[in-house]
């Protein structure tokens, strides 16, 4: 079964259920940048979205049963795509970034547009904002006349340098002056984020100057400086791999729209914070979350999309009282899982964060380690549990405490589980995020060795069965760790890299330059850290899994590695997925592709016999 994305209205009564607002023939997703986010704005009884199968915008009341309508014009092909709009009230347009393909698909051309909302689809929309290679964040004062924007350019990822800057509009909707807010000081390095207006005009976004950690800041318009609101070693956003974060929300309470409700990161935990930036007074609200994505406000209440180790994704409502949390009003309102997890407490392992030496004297990584957790089973008192790394996708991304039921697939049959946040790993300052520019493949791979070894050598797992997996860049790392280090006797890869050269060859524009930050513009430094040249230097298992339809890694990757290592002699097989992209979204293809993990570690490593009843696939230089 294909996953849908749609809309979904709260339900009006506590107890209904919430209502399904998307028509079935629509999907509300947008393929900008290929990762894609922001799809869809509200504003009163009218949404506007991005369709997945034309890539087109339309425009849907919410109130009744109304057919959406194209604002946009039909291309005849899904060639122009638009993520992360603001609708404009004053001019009645949709202002939104638009990556236009019709000219290039390997270097299409980013601009802000304006889009009329009581168009028919046949109109062309305006430019607004073009010159830069990329924009996200298009935010409206509430006047309708400052637009604040963040954009970026080449070889920078958003997260490495980018400016924020504001618009002043005139009264037909052009742009007449334009101000640099942040990020064109030579003399200093920043990426800001997450530009808001307040209800009275100001401006607020996050940003990572001086500190290295992206915390909470104004703009003073008068004197065009910028105040830091509530300075702390914590991170309170994340890299924008997707379009439409946000960190944080304001909160009207009585006519007073001062306080601000934020999530931010520390140590591997999120935290939910109220500062009142006028006081300066900030406190922290206890919530059962401990990892928080997403944060919204209406009114006085919060919308939060968040997790735990005991509770599935989730949209929690909270409201707010006095600067405080009223216990009695926070609901859960949607869950990613109709299971109730509570009747499963007795199978479900709660991580904890270890933090590990690296090779790096002195220096530490950190990693959440589940350990086996089954009550109707027990290991041998003189047994240690086998152990599955995991390295992280991005890599400049970051491993949460979040419930995963694929974790808990392994622990519930007698695995560890080591999901590293290495070098490099977002969530733990610039600092902490830089320690892989021009070292992905060393920092990466001999941080997840040292996580196993650790785990090794503190007792806690069985050093003859040590595992590693991981998806995308994760993969590579899977890939170069088995290629080059002899920590692990087995290892998965689901979409992963193994030509470096060829990535770079086949990268999408926003990641285009990506790979010279992380291992340098060298080619022959992009040899030494591929390992498909070094499959000689490979001497244990390993399986693939790789979508078809992947814009990102290309299936050649995993057939190239397949091939190399099928002709060494090592027991190696290659699952591919019709209608995948980058990262399997079938439900039948997710279960399928970690049992038959589970079941070449069992076969290959041995030692312990799969749980379930699974059919394997033929391994070559095996069966």
């Amino acid at each position: 079964m294909f996953r849908r994305s749609v809309l979904v209205r709260e339900a009006t009564h506590a107890g209904d259920a919430a209502e399904e607002i998307t028509p079935a023939e629509f999907n509300v997703r947008t393929l900008v940048h290929e990762y894609g986010g922001g799809a869809f704005t509200v504003s009163g009884d009218v949404v506007v979205f991005s369709n997945y199968e034309d890539q087109r915008l339309y425009k849907q009341s919410i109130k009744g049963d109304h057919v959406p309508i194209a604002l946009t014009p039909d291309y005849g092909a899904p060639v122009v795509r638009y993520a992360d709009g603001v609708i404009d009230l004053h001019l009645g347009c949709y202002i939104t970034v638009r990556e236009d393909h019709r000219e290039s698909d390997t270097n299409p051309t980013t601009t802000i547009i304006s889009v009329e909302l009581n168009g028919v689809g046949k109109t062309e929309p305006h430019v607004l904002v073009s010159g830069s290679d990329f924009y996200a964040f298009p935010r409206l004062a509430s006047d309708g006349r400052r637009m604040a924007w963040i954009e970026w350019k080449h070889p920078n990822m958003p997260w490495d340098k980018s400016e924020l800057w504001v618009g002043y509009l005139s009264a037909d909707g052009k742009i007449e002056k334009r101000v640099c807010i942040a990020g064109d000081d030579p003399n200093m390095i920043e990426s800001p984020t997450e530009p808001k207006w307040s209800s009275q005009g100001e401006l607020f976004f996050v940003t990572d100057r001086k500190s290295g950690f992206w915390n909470l800041y104004k703009w003073v318009e008068s004197t065009n400086e910028v105040q830091a609101l509530y300075p702390l070693d914590a991170e309170f956003t994340r890299p924008s791999w997707e379009f439409g974060y946000s960190s944080y929300a304001f909160v009207e309470h009585k006519g007073q729209n001062n306080i601000i409700a934020c999530t931010y990161r520390q140590k591997g935990l999120s935290y939910l914070g109220i500062l009142d930036h006028v006081l300066g007074s900030f406190s922290l609200v206890d919530l059962p979350f401990t990892d928080i994505y997403n944060i919204t406000s209406i009114g006085s209440h919060l919308y939060i999309d968040g997790a735990s180790p005991r509770h599935p994704l989730s949209i929690m409502k909270v409201s707010i009282e006095e600067n405080q949390v009223a216990m009695s009003g926070i609901s859960i309102i949607w869950s990613s899982s109709s299971l109730n997890i509570s009747e499963y407490n007795a199978y479900i392992s709660s991580p904890e964060i270890i933090e590990f030496p690296t090779k790096v004297p002195g220096q530490t990584a950190f990693a959440y380690l589940y350990l086996p957790s089954n009550s109707n089973y027990q290991g041998f008192e003189d047994e240690k549990p086998p152990l599955l790394v995991e390295s992280h996708g991005g890599p400049t991304s970051e491993s949460g405490a979040a419930l995963n039921l694929s974790i808990q697939y392994w622990t519930s049959r007698g695995w560890a589980f080591a999901d590293v946040n290495y070098g490099g790993s977002s969530g733990y300052s610039r600092q902490y995020r830089e320690r892989l520019n021009a070292s992905w493949g060393i920092v990466d791979v001999d941080d997840c060795c040292s996580c196993a070894e650790f785990l090794v050598s503190t007792g806690r797992v069985d050093g003859e069965r040590l595992c590693i997996t991981g998806k995308s860049a994760g993969g590579y790392t899977t890939l170069a760790a088995l290629v080059f280090r002899k920590t692990f006797k087995a290892g998965a890869s689901l979409f992963g890299v193994a030509d470096l050269a060829l990535l770079k060859a086949d990268m999408p524009k926003f990641e285009s330059y990506y790979t010279d930050s992380l291992v340098g513009k060298d080619e022959s430094l992009l040899y030494d850290r591929s390992p498909i040249n070094f499959v000689d230097k490979l001497s244990c298992p390993i399986i693939l899994f790789q979508g078809l339809e992947d814009k990102v890694v290309l299936p050649e990757q995993a057939r190239k590695i397949y091939a190399a290592v099928k002709e060494k002699g090592l027991p190696v097989a290659l699952i591919e997925y019709e209608g995948e992209q980058h990262g399997f979204r079938k439900a039948e293809n997710i279960k399928h592709t970690l049992e038959q993990q589970m079941v070449f570690f069992a076969r290959l490593i041995g030692k312990f016999k799969a749980a379930d009843d699974i059919i394997p696939v033929h391994i070559e230089n095996f069966d």
